[in-house]
């Protein structure tokens, strides 16, 4: 029997991989999306769309839950009206999604729900595992309240999976597709002072760990989903133009990006030395391990 899974941010540069995989592991997907229906069929693959999750209530219910809806923490400076629309998109739709769940006649055997590896805050040169202690900011906190939301359906006896995602490597979008055009021009150049870790994944690990923990039973709770060989940010600055063949020679210094980008900055200047601690206990392998190869394989 096929088993069934709902998908929030099926459209995304995570979610559409992550459904085109599911339907050939022949999987019965349900995204939910404000798209037009065919839009979404294009991007995401034989899917049924729903515009509303209020026409989920009192559902038959789904084997499945993965939601990893929320608007780009990058894409816009940190107003206070901005930081409402990131809190917005992912804890409050979050948190209406546990409640609609709750009103299904049978609850998910798990739901799987997007966190960041900004829940530990800035670490400094620490080595970072899913037990390290946070630093109190607003990334932190911005990711415990979209965990705690999640998580406030184990009273249902759902089994809950947090997957604290770092920066991720992909083609046709994402951070990366950001720096490569500055790249290419020549312009290219560390981030300050460069010694800020920057904890990165393939895009194709994150699916595959997406689908270990739909799939594995055992698996509960908080996974950092980060490669298990974190750089700094000079480290990774000298591998992309190295994959380019172009020079990094323009460094932008923290004063600039601070004045240019507020508390925003805070995402370029700081960052987490994060380890895959608990997929690795798990048995889960990486098909990019080591940034050279993942570069290679978005770039070319």
């Amino acid at each position: 029997m096929e088993k069934r899974v709902l998908i929030t941010g099926g459209t995304g540069f995570i979610g559409h991989v992550l459904c085109h995989e599911l339907l050939k592991r022949g999987y019965r997907l349900t995204v939910l999306s404000r798209q037009a229906a065919d839009n979404v069929r294009a991007v995401c693959g034989q899917v049924e769309v729903i515009a509303d999750l209020e026409s989920l209530r009192s559902h038959p219910g789904f084997d499945a839950v993965i939601n990893l809806a929320g608007e780009g923490i990058a894409d816009k400076r940190w107003s206070d009206q901005r930081k409402k629309a990131l809190r917005d998109s992912r804890i409050s739709l979050t948190a209406t999604l546990t409640e609609v769940i709750t009103s299904w006649e049978k609850p998910p055997e798990v739901m799987i729900s997007g966190s960041a590896v900004g829940f530990y805050g800035d670490q400094g040169s620490t080595r970072v595992t899913e037990e390290t202690a946070h630093h109190d900011e607003f990334t932190h906190r911005l990711c415990k309240d979209w965990e705690d939301a999640a998580l406030a359906l184990e009273t249902l006896q759902v089994r809950v999976c947090l997957s604290r995602t770092g920066v991720v490597a992909g083609a046709g979008g994402g951070f990366l597709q950001r720096m490569i055009l500055p790249f290419k021009l020549g312009l290219g150049g560390r981030l300050g002072d460069g010694q800020q870790y920057m904890p990165w994944i393939h895009r194709s690990d994150v699916v595959a760990a997406l689908i270990w923990m739909l799939e594995t039973p055992e698996a509960s709770g908080a996974y950092n989903v980060v490669s298990p060989n974190p750089v700094t940010n000079r480290e990774f600055t000298r591998c992309l133009a190295t994959t380019l063949k172009r020079p990094a020679i323009f460094p932008a210094p923290a004063p600039v990006l601070n004045l240019a980008l507020g508390e925003m900055s805070r995402l370029l200047l700081t960052g987490q030395q994060a380890v895959p601690e608990r997929l690795t206990n798990g048995g889960f392998v990486f098909q990019y391990p080591r940034l050279e190869k993942a570069l290679e394989d978005v770039v070319n």
